[in-house]
């Protein structure tokens, strides 16, 4: 079997390392350390500096510890302070963001987990209706209405994937094929959404982004 996309192979229990995978999976991983993290928290304190206080929204249900642990140490690098929000389901995500303007966060940085990917519309909306600037590890969020997007181009892994299949028609072992991590990305900014929040995004990044939706 070949995966892609898969935010942490090792952790959520599909493979022993990233060199030797063993068992009879293999493929291409989402993450790519703590440096995508950071510049994903860059890209949004460039496109709106002042941010003090950013919102983290992940699913604890979901293997993503790992990543979790990566978004807070690198907010706290930029010297925001994270605020930690838990959303289990839909019926809940509506709640993380009424806990957010409690909690006064000017920024949020979404975990991508097929929780929230699937409820992208919902968490783009309400960013949107309480005006707060979001960076999504996805693209489909910035063209969901998103903000900015700074991910791995899962277009491209897709593509990779096949590279493994053929090769395991040809007779290599799953379990010895190396789990690549990604090694393109791309930056999406959604110049509607920029306006709508009031935000004159710089021109250093829309020269740097792969897509601008007006």
């Amino acid at each position: 079997m070949v995966f892609v996309g898969v935010p942490d192979p090792i952790g959520s229990g599909l493979a022993t390392s990233l060199a030797r995978p063993g068992g009879n999976l293999t493929g291409l991983a989402r993450a790519a350390g703590d440096g995508l993290v950071g510049k994903t928290v860059e890209v949004l304190t460039k496109i709106a500096p002042g941010i003090t206080r950013m919102a983290i929204l992940w699913n604890p249900d979901a293997a993503i510890e790992e990543r979790r642990a990566q978004v807070l140490a690198a907010v706290a690098l930029f010297g925001i302070t994270p605020l930690v929000i838990e959303v289990r389901d839909r019926d809940a995500i509506e709640e993380a963001f009424v806990a957010m303007r409690k909690q006064r966060a000017n920024a949020l940085f979404v975990i991508t987990d097929p929780l929230t990917l699937q409820n992208r519309n919902e968490i783009v909306r309400l960013a949107a209706s309480q005006r707060i600037p979001a960076v999504y590890e996805f693209s489909e969020f910035a063209r969901a209405g998103g903000l900015v997007a700074y991910a791995p181009s899962i277009a491209d892994q897709f593509k990779r994937a096949a590279v493994y299949v053929d090769k395991i028609f040809r007779g290599a072992k799953p379990s010895e094929l190396p789990i690549e991590q990604p090694t393109r990305f791309e930056l999406v900014i959604n110049q509607k959404a920029a306006r709508a929040l009031g935000i004159a995004v710089p021109k250093e990044m829309l020269l740097r982004a792969d897509e601008v939706l007006q």
